[in-house]
C-alpha cells in the first residue's frame, strides 16, 4: 500500500509556518489515483481540492460559531479492493479521520465500506451503484443512484427509444459493478420482453483486451442492441472491435461511461451512442454550470460525473458537520454524530440533483440519459426519475 499522496490543510495553506491546531477536522479521500482508472482518481482529487479551497477561503468549517481548520488525507487505492481496504483502515486507525469520501467504483467500495462500518466511521461513496455497498451498513452512504434503478431505466429507455425486443450484454464478470448492473439489466429486460429475450449474455475478465470471440457470438445471436456497463478504458476497445467485426446497431452504456476519457479513447466510434449517468455537462445551468466552468478553467477539461458526485458528497459532509451542536474532540462520538446528521439530510440541492437519503443510506434521485454528440460532447437527452 502506498503512503498518502496528498495531505492538504486549510490552515496550512493559509499559514504554511503554523502547525495544525487542536480540533482540526480530518476528512479522508479513498480514490484510484493510479491503477486501471486513474482519471476517476484525478477527478475525485481535483473536486476535493476545489472544495477545500472554498473551505480555506471561509476560514474553515463553522461548527457552533467556531471555525475549524480542515485537513484532507488522500489515499491511493490503486483501483484494487485490497488497497482500498488498507486505505480505509489506515485513515480510520492512524489518521483518525472523522469521515471518508470514496472509494468510487464498487469493486473497492463494497469491501472498504465493510471496514468503515465495522469501525463506526461514516463513509460516502460518490459513485458506487452496487446495492451491497450500503446494505446493512448504517455508517455507509452514497451520492448516486443504485443499479437496481439504473438497470430498469436503461431497459425501458431502449425499449421506448428503439422498440427492440432482443438484447445482448457484454460485461466483466470479475468486477462487482459491471457484473451486478448486467444482471439487473437482464432481469428488467426479460421482464419487459419475455424469457430468453437477452439472446447473448457474454462475459470477460478484468484486463482482457480481445473481445472478438464474445462479440462474434453477440453478432450471430440476432441481438438488436448491445449493453456494455464497463469503464472508459474498456469501452473504446469493445466499441471499436464491435464495429470492426461488422456490428452496426446501437451500443448503450451506463454511468461508468461518464469520463471524458471515453470519447478521447473511443473517438467517432462512440458518436451517437447513449448512456445513463448522473448529470449532463453540455447545457448545464445554475450551480452545475458554475462548477463546470470553474473546474474547466482550473484543470483544462470538463469534469466528469465522478468529479461532480465527489463535489456533492463533500458538500453533504460539510452540511452534516456544520449542523453539529458541537465537536467534542472524541473521535468516536464525533463520527457517530456526523453519521446521524448525514442520515437526517432531506432535499439536499446537489449539482447532480436533489437528494434525500433512505434508511439504507441511498439517495432518492433521478438518472440522466446522455447522447454523445458528433462533437464528442455529452448532451442531455432525457431525465428519468424514481
Amino acid at each position: 500500500m502506498k503512503k498518502s499522496l496528498v495531505v492538504l490543510t486549510a490552515l496550512a495553506l493559509l499559514l504554511p509556518s503554523v502547525a495544525l491546531a487542536a480540533g482540526t477536522i480530518k476528512i479522508g479521500i479513498n480514490a484510484p489515483i493510479t491503477g486501471d482508472i486513474p482519471k476517476v482518481g484525478e477527478g475525485s482529487k481535483y473536486a476535493a481540492q476545489m472544495w477545500l479551497a472554498d473551505v480555506m477561503a471561509a476560514g474553515g468549517l463553522l461548527v457552533a460559531g467556531k471555525r475549524y481548520p480542515v485537513e484532507l488525507v488522500i489515499e491511493d487505492n490503486e483501483a484494487k479492493a485490497e488497497s482500498a481496504v488498507k486505505a480505509n483502515t489506515k485513515m480510520i486507525t492512524e489518521d483518525e479521520v472523522l469521515v471518508i469520501i470514496g472509494p468510487q467504483s464498487s469493486k473497492q467500495a463494497v469491501p472498504a465500506g465493510e471496514v468503515a462500518n465495522n469501525y463506526a466511521t461514516p463513509m460516502i461513496t460518490p459513485w458506487s451503484t452496487n446495492p451491497d455497498t450500503t446494505k446493512d451498513r448504517p455508517y455507509v452512504f452514497r451520492g448516486c443512484f443504485l443499479d437496481p434503478f439504473q438497470g430498469p431505466v436503461l431497459a425501458k429507455f431502449i425499449k421506448k427509444e428503439f422498440g427492440f425486443t432482443k438484447a445482448a450484454v457484454l460485461y466483466d464478470v470479475a468486477s462487482d459493478y459491471p457484473k451486478g448492473l448486467a444482471e439487473f439489466f437482464k432481469q428488467a429486460w426479460e421482464k419487459n420482453n419475455g424469457p430468453g429475450s437477452v439472446v447473448a449474455f457474454e462475459s470477460f475478465t478484468t484486463r482482457d483486451a480481445d473481445f472478438s470471440s464474445q462479440l462474434t457470438k453477440i453478432i450471430r445471436s440476432g441481438a438488436q442492441v448491445l449493453f456494455v456497463p464497463q469503464y472508459y478504458n474498456e469501452v473504446a476497445l469493445i466499441v471499436q472491435q464491435a464495429h470492426e467485426l461488422g456490428w452496426n446497431k446501437p451500443i448503450v452504456g451506463s454511468d461508468s461511461w461518464g469520463s471524458a476519457e471515453t470519447v478521447k479513447l473511443c473517438g467517432k466510434d462512440c458518436y451517437g451512442l447513449f448512456f445513463s449517468t448522473h448529470y449532463a455537462a453540455a447545457g448545464a445551468k445554475g450551480a452545475t454550470k458554475e462548477f463546470i466552468e470553474r473546474y474547466k478553467k482550473k484543470y483544462g477539461y470538463v469534469p466528469d460525473d465522478v468529479a461532480a458526485l465527489t463535489w456533492d458528497s463533500l458538500r453533504i459532509v460539510q452540511q452534516a458537520i456544520e449542523a453539529l451542536p458541537a465537536l467534542t474532540g472524541d473521535v468516536k462520538k464525533d463520527r457517530k454524530a456526523i453519521r446521524d446528521q448525514i442520515a437526517r439530510i432531506k432535499h439536499f440541492k446537489g449539482i447532480t440533483g436533489d437528494m434525500t437519503f433512505t434508511e439504507e443510506g441511498d439517495p432518492i434521485k433521478c438518472a440522466v440519459i446522455v447522447r454523445i454528440s458528433d462533437k464528442g460532447e455529452y448532451e442531455f437527452y432525457r431525465s428519468v426519475c424514481p
